[in-house]
């Protein structure tokens, strides 16, 4: 039963970051992990939807670069137990190519 749960979860998760190939399949994706965070102020969910959002997009190296931000400190931001300032999350989501609205 293990391997079971744990082959459909890395296939949801294959097939999630799949999706979020696609940039409207993205924005569709951050914009309701936003409104959800709103509703319950739940902001690990955000972050964690961000986190599998940079992967989908090219990865924590890729966002390096475009952000000039240390990879190692990229990762600490989108740790479950990130809690980046609100510039850093901006710039982040510029590098992407999405802006909250």
């Amino acid at each position: 039963m293990n391997n079971y749960i744990s082959q459909n979860t890395t296939d949801y998760h294959a097939s999630l970051i799949q999706s979020l190939h696609d940039k409207n399949e993205a924005t569709a994706y951050l914009e309701v992990a936003l409104e959800e965070y709103e509703d319950d102020g739940d902001s690990q969910a955000f972050m964690l939807a961000l986190k599998n959002v940079v992967e989908a997009q090219g990865g924590i190296g890729h966002l390096s670069k475009k952000t000039g931000l240390d990879r190692a400190h990229l990762y600490r931001v989108l740790s479950s137990k990130g809690n980046p300032r609100f510039i850093t999350l901006g710039n982040i989501l510029k590098a992407l190519g999405f802006k909250l609205s």
